[in-house]
């Protein structure tokens, strides 16, 4: 496994496995699976219902918790300092844990400044080993990067090779941000695990389409969380690290990229409204 240095200093993994969308009553075993392929890193949300899962598994894998990565979020619906606070104090019980390696504000909107205070307080109590924010277009990271008083180590945002980010990534930079990416798969739109350049360029390799662009977002020094079901899956998405992609494939993948998302963009009113309504 490789790792990354976040802005505070602390180590974490390239790659992880993501629980989003995955069943509450199958994420304990899926959870449990992916720890005992090899998986460290742990990327779970409140929004997701499926952190006592993610606790039970920590709780019975074997696997020290000093060893572990354990990331959760901050829902919109918990934002402002009070509500936060007590969502952070929730979701340690459902974890079974004491501190999570890595909180995050899970979107933009209402009292998020609320939130990332009670989320310093957190981090400075040593409940958090290091805090941040998901879903954080340019605009609003430099804002809340430039008002707080702690960093953000980490902004997870749709990352992938049609969307991949690269201005935001150099904003990021500035600040010491790490970019983690969320849907490196692109849920399988635009026709993803068929892509001629990414076959073909496997081919070379002996690697699958879904390695190749798993690999392409590491080589960018991009955290990435893919998630399956299918302990076979997990085993092929954790195993990229044997190979190397040239700079003639580096840059056939980076001239796949649209600069735009595949799902849904905060800039527009219709997505907003709907994000806001689920926080209420």
């Amino acid at each position: 496994m490789e790792y990354v240095k976040l802005n505070n200093g602390v180590e974490m993994p390239i790659l992880g496995y993501g629980v989003y969308q995955v069943d509450p009553q199958e994420c304990e075993r899926c959870v449990r699976d992916a720890i005992d392929t090899g998986y460290r890193l742990i990327d779970t949300a409140q929004a997701y219902y499926n952190e006592e899962g993610v606790g039970q598994a920590i709780a019975k894998c074997g696997i020290p918790r000093k060893e572990l990565f354990i990331v959760t979020k901050v829902w919109i619906s918990n934002a402002g300092y009070e509500k936060a606070k007590a969502s952070i104090e929730e979701s340690l019980r459902k974890l079974q844990t004491d501190y999570v390696d890595l909180l995050l504000i899970h979107q933009p909107f209402n009292d998020y400044y609320g939130t990332y205070r009670a989320m310093e307080e957190a981090c400075k109590a040593g409940k958090a080993r290091a805090i941040g924010v998901s879903n954080f277009y340019p605009d609003r990271f430099i804002d809340i990067a430039e008002f707080c008083e702690i960093k953000p180590a980490v902004n997870q945002v749709e990352t992938h090779v049609f969307n991949q980010q690269i201005k935001p990534q150099e904003i990021m930079r500035r600040y010491g941000t790490q970019i983690m990416s969320w849907g490196p798969f692109a849920e399988g739109r635009n026709n993803f695990f068929s892509n001629e350049t990414l076959k073909a360029i496997g081919a070379k390799y002996g690697k699958t389409t879904a390695q190749v662009a798993l690999r392409f977002l590491v080589q960018r020094h991009v955290v990435v969380i893919p998630k399956s079901t299918r302990i076979e899956r997990m085993k092929e998405n954790i195993d990229i690290f044997d190979f190397e992609l040239s700079g003639k494939d580096m840059a056939a993948i980076t001239a796949l990229d649209k600069g735009e998302s595949l799902f849904f963009s905060h800039y527009d009113p219709s997505t907003v409204d709907f994000l806001v309504g689920l926080g209420k």
